[in-house]
């Protein structure tokens, strides 16, 4: 792993998600970052285990629909293969994305091998910083889900509740659609019949709702949350 490295002088990534659009919205995440590399392509989590000796990535970005976060526990111990020197698939980290809250199921998760538990929510930047304490040998875990595993446990006061999400208007929805087909602000505003000053105001607007700060990262959080299809 170490000479692997050494060639590419990037992290080497595989990205696991049932679902493709998912699979390749999270793909094209971690490939724009200078650091980090996607090696072979995204695949299912069925998938993945028969392939990690091919792929040989350092971690793993495995996002976890809710049907599959109650059987994770089953296929993860064959997933954190333990490094054997000369034989075998060396260890990865993995990084998980989730829906799942129980502070319980996070920690058996965590004894099991993870590294890092993120939302399904997270942004860019938390995805690819993550990624790269996994593969410094750290743990990571969201404050959103870490403060569900304080409340799991006993005597712990519950952190204050934050304030709901933001929905997008239907227009902003409109206009994050657009920016998914790649159009420019003067082919939106001509499309809408609207100025590009107010065009820029949508996208000032979806960017703060979504907590995005590029066009990319906004498409892709908002194919992950249902908000759009590619």
């Amino acid at each position: 792993m170490d000479r692997l490295r050494a060639e590419c002088g990037m992290i080497r990534v595989a990205v696991a998600a049932d679902a493709a659009v998912v699979r390749a919205g999270l793909a094209a995440l971690v490939a724009a970052s200078p650091d980090l590399t996607v090696v072979g392509h995204p695949v299912s989590l069925a998938e993945l285990p028969q392939l990690l000796e091919e792929l040989q990535p350092e971690v793993v970005l495995v996002d976890l629909e809710d049907d599959a976060d109650d059987a994770v526990l089953d296929w993860l111990p064959g997933l954190v293969p333990s490094p054997i020197e000369g034989e075998g698939v060396p260890a990865v980290s993995l990084v998980i994305l989730t829906e799942e809250t129980a502070g319980s199921w996070m920690a058996e998760v965590l004894r099991s091998g993870v590294r890092a538990l993120l939302p399904r929510t997270a942004t860019a930047g938390e995805i690819t910083a993550a990624i790269t304490a996994a593969a410094g040998a750290l743990v990571a875990i969201h404050p959103d889900l870490l403060g569900a595993m304080l409340c799991a446990l006993p005597g712990q006061p519950r952190p204050p509740t934050e304030a709901p999400e933001q929905p997008l208007t239907p227009r902003e929805v409109e206009v994050l659609s657009m920016l998914a087909e790649g159009l420019g602000n003067k082919t939106i505003a001509r499309r809408l019949q609207i100025s590009e000053h107010t065009v820029k105001f949508h996208i000032g607007s979806i960017f703060g709702k979504l907590e995005a700060t590029s066009r990319t990262e906004a498409v892709t959080l908002g194919v992950r949350r249902g908000l759009i299809m590619l």
